[in-house]
């Protein structure tokens, strides 16, 4: 098995009287995708939040790559490569796929400032957004403005940026939420090709999407995790069927 990336231990978070993570512990490994499930009410959005720096736990601790990271801000985390999709995708929309692309190339090399190396930089980035935008199928859309793009090409220009900032772990928060049967289709395809580029945990609703892509499934329930294992364990887990899936749940089958 591959090292850990991210590694969560004993994580509380209170609001008042309300635990809303109860002692999480959670351990994604480097180049899996990663899922995490559970009832609405289970924490997960607060988890997520904790992980990305939104939150600041009360107890336990966050080890990402190595190092202990609990109180690391928001943009310390996305610097050394842990980001949540939307706080590093927050795409300019009056602005092309291309152009979305290559300012997020120019936050993570940095600029310089002698003029005379601007073009050359300037030419090499741009090409290398149009690598990214292939990468993430808007080869076709590299001057379309951001925001007229469908709702699931901004969900694919939002991976496309979280790639091109060198992220390590994305944080994925339903992915497929609000697309039509095409457009999750395509984000699918799109998260099954990053699997071994770029570690994903994901909270998603889609049960059917979640066990086509997952390496690994975790399960919170009431803010701890009671179940974690590769999908098949998970689908007969009788207190993960009992407390989530249920007793009738089928994924559908996806020829490999």
């Amino acid at each position: 098995m591959s090292a850990a990336l991210l590694r969560v231990d004993h994580l509380v978070k209170r609001f008042g009287g309300l635990v809303a993570t109860d002692r999480a512990q959670l351990t994604v490994h480097q180049g899996e995708i990663h899922a995490l499930i559970g009832p609405n009410g289970a924490g997960k959005t607060t988890l997520i939040q904790q992980l990305s720096g939104a939150l600041a736990p009360d107890a336990g601790h966050i080890v990402f790559d190595g190092a202990d990271i609990t109180s690391l801000s928001m943009h310390e985390r996305v610097h050394r490569g842990l980001a949540r999709s939307y706080q590093i995708t927050s795409i300019f929309k009056r602005l092309p796929v291309l152009d979305n692309l290559a300012l997020a190339l120019q936050a993570r090399q940095g600029s310089s400032l002698r003029f005379w190396r601007a073009a050359r930089t300037e030419v090499q980035r741009y090409a290398q957004a149009a690598v990214v935008a292939e990468r993430v199928g808007l080869d076709g859309q590299l001057q379309q403005i951001a925001g007229a793009l469908s709702h699931g090409q901004q969900r694919q220009l939002e991976v496309g940026i979280a790639l091109a900032t060198g992220a390590k772990l994305l944080l994925l928060d339903e992915p497929m939420a609000g697309m039509g049967a095409e457009e999750s289709e395509r984000m699918v395809t799109l998260l099954q090709s990053l699997r071994g580029e770029c570690t994903l945990l994901l909270v998603e609703h889609d049960m059917d999407a979640v066990f086509r892509l997952a390496d690994t499934i975790s399960v919170l329930v009431a803010g701890r995790v009671i179940a974690s294992g590769a999908p098949q364990q998970i689908r007969v887990h009788p207190e993960v069927r009992r407390a989530y899936l249920g007793d009738d749940f089928e994924p559908t089958e996806v020829d490999a």
